[in-house]
């Protein structure tokens, strides 16, 4: 089968496309052929040598995947509810950039009624994450107001609109009028991070209360203001590192303010805990997407063989929502 892997670590010209075997089925495996697979902010970290696979994983790109199931392993319970010719979504250590992956069974889920197969793609990893960390580890709550750090990018699209369809304020920095379009027609209120101060901004927009949970891409470089735009007994959820790894934090603001602050990734947790993720995620976002108050926002596609290209794109930052490549 074709897969992209890279010759040594760099920029998107690293990205090849090579005849390898195909994945051995496992026997909790389900075998899918796929349609398209997501580009992910991680897969660029694996490129450049940032973030490498986790042991024993394949060393192919893509943690996402849509496509048609063409094979189950013995040990996939009946209860999965999974069946050959099924098409789903999987959520994936790597090996999603190929003609063929094999995902864990409960990691899979079915594609939401009313969602093209190519297009549902996007979803997996985004839905994973926001719900995994707004949901579960900031337990949002109904009325609350969540401040989303990039939020014309793959999660940030997916987070506002999941926020909102579960009863949450949403704000969101932006840099261009034209994504600050794009993020308002999701429905949130926006922040142009290049003319604002993103904290006077949002105390000005809540009238001094603050974000009651800020999820945050950028890392250190927003640490201690995303401190100051929390509200008391606020939650700092950070996902991203892209403004680096090391910051200073006053710990008397956090306590004053009985702050949390929490550090997660989603490709290295464990296999249990990635499939109490998904159950949650078909539980409480599927019938959202169900019920269109969330859908993959695609941005373009490109085929298997325009790996680089579309990791080059992916880098400039000019996209709205998701990238995907297309065997």
């Amino acid at each position: 089968m074709r897969a992209v892997l890279e010759t040594t670590p760099g920029g998107p010209e690293v990205l090849t496309v090579t005849e390898v075997p195909a994945p051995g089925l496992t026997p909790d495996g389900v075998r899918i052929r796929v349609r398209a697979a997501g580009i992910n902010r991680a897969d660029v970290m694996q490129r450049l040598g940032r973030y490498p696979v986790p042991p024993g994983a394949s060393k192919i790109f893509g943690l996402e995947v849509s496509g048609t199931v063409s094979e189950l392993g013995p040990e996939v319970p009946e209860d999965a509810g999974l069946a050959v010719g099924d098409e789903v979504v999987a959520l994936l250590d790597s090996g999603g950039y190929a003609e063929e992956v094999v995902a864990p069974a409960a990691q899979v889920l079915p594609v939401p009624d009313g969602v093209d197969l190519e297009a549902a793609a996007g979803l997996p990893e985004v839905c994973a994450t926001v719900f995994s960390n707004v949901f579960m580890a900031a337990a949002a709550r109904e009325g609350e107001v969540v401040l989303i750090h990039g939020g014309t990018g793959g999660i940030g699209t997916n987070a506002i609109q999941m926020c909102r369809a579960l009863g949450l304020r949403v704000l969101t920095t932006v840099g261009s009028p034209e994504k600050a379009a794009a993020a308002r027609e999701l429905g949130a209120e926006t922040i142009d991070y290049r003319a604002e101060d993103f904290v006077e901004r949002v105390r000005e927009l809540t009238d001094g209360h603050g974000a009651d949970i800020v999820l945050d891409v950028v890392g250190a470089m927003y640490l201690e203001r995303n401190l100051d735009a929390l509200a008391v007994n606020g939650r700092l959820v950070v996902i991203g590192l892209q403004g680096g790894r090391k910051g200073e934090l006053d710990l008397g603001k956090l306590m004053a303010k009985r702050a949390a602050v929490i550090g997660t990734t989603l490709r290295s947790r464990p296999a249990g805990e990635k499939a109490r993720i998904m159950a949650a995620v078909g539980e409480h976002v599927w019938p959202q997407v169900a019920a269109g108050r969330i859908a993959p926002v695609v941005n373009r596609t490109f085929p298997l063989e325009e790996a680089a290209q579309a990791h080059e794109y992916f880098d400039s930052g000019t996209h709205i929502g998701k990238v995907l490549l297309v065997p």
